[in-house]
């Protein structure tokens, strides 16, 4: 005789995207970058966030209070794992088609209607998912190299990306500039004196209640910050 097997259940806070808190808006922001949504043939709905950065994945898994595994794959050799953390459940993945995180969301995805207090744990989180900051040194047309500072968000979407430029205006910094790559996907462009603002929105509002951020990301910006008060001139 055949016994069927009963389902493991994990546990998951199922109300987590029902209210904005700044934990909610920063996982929002960051499922948006490297999150997705998949539905299989029986109905089932999952989330799946699939990153490199363990500690950060734990992180966004304890405060959806969730103790599903993290699962680990090594794609190729000498290449830095990946950690996978899946989600099985029907209400949460209803509630983020609300928010705008759809199925397939790649290149249909846009902003939702956020609090204005906490938007930027939004954009923080779609930035450790999908953003990047460099910092080096430039030479041309001048005599001495001067130090600069880019912060990029990339995205399949334009429309996202437009978006996002509209909500970061409000912080007074310039348009910014939007590119579309030969591999046909976008990206928002910031230089120095914007990349300063944008980084004192995202870490340092008065309104930032958690502690989640991709901390290596954070490392840049401030490296950039203590050389530039030694011998750089912002332009």
């Amino acid at each position: 005789m055949l016994i069927e097997k009963m389902p493991i259940y994990k546990k998951v806070n199922k109300k987590f995207f029902k209210k904005w808190t700044s934990e909610m808006a920063y996982v929002l922001g960051f499922i948006s970058a490297d999150g997705y949504i998949t539905i299989n043939k029986r109905g089932g709905h999952f989330l799946g966030i699939q990153i490199t950065d363990k500690s950060l994945l734990v992180k966004i898994r304890n405060v959806m209070g969730s103790d599903h595994k993290i699962s680990k794959r090594v794609m190729r050799e000498n290449e830095r794992p990946l950690y996978r953390l899946q989600i099985g459940s029907i209400e949460i993945c209803e509630d983020l088609d609300k928010l705008g995180i759809k199925q397939n969301k790649t290149n249909n995805m846009v902003i939702p209607s956020l609090p204005e207090q906490y938007s930027s744990d939004f954009v923080r989180g779609y930035f450790d998912g999908d953003g990047n900051v460099w910092v080096g040194k430039i030479n041309k047309g001048r005599a001495k190299p001067i130090l600069v500072i880019m912060t990029v968000f990339t995205s399949c979407s334009g429309v996202f990306l437009k978006q996002l430029q509209t909500c970061l205006l409000s912080l007074g910094l310039r348009k910014g500039c939007i590119y579309k790559s030969k591999q046909g996907y976008y990206r928002l462009q910031y230089s120095v004196s914007d990349s300063l603002k944008i980084y004192d929105f995202m870490y340092n509002s008065t309104h930032l209640r958690n502690k989640l951020f991709l901390a290596r990301k954070k490392k840049v910006f401030l490296k950039f910050i203590e050389r530039h008060r030694k011998n750089a001139v912002v332009v």
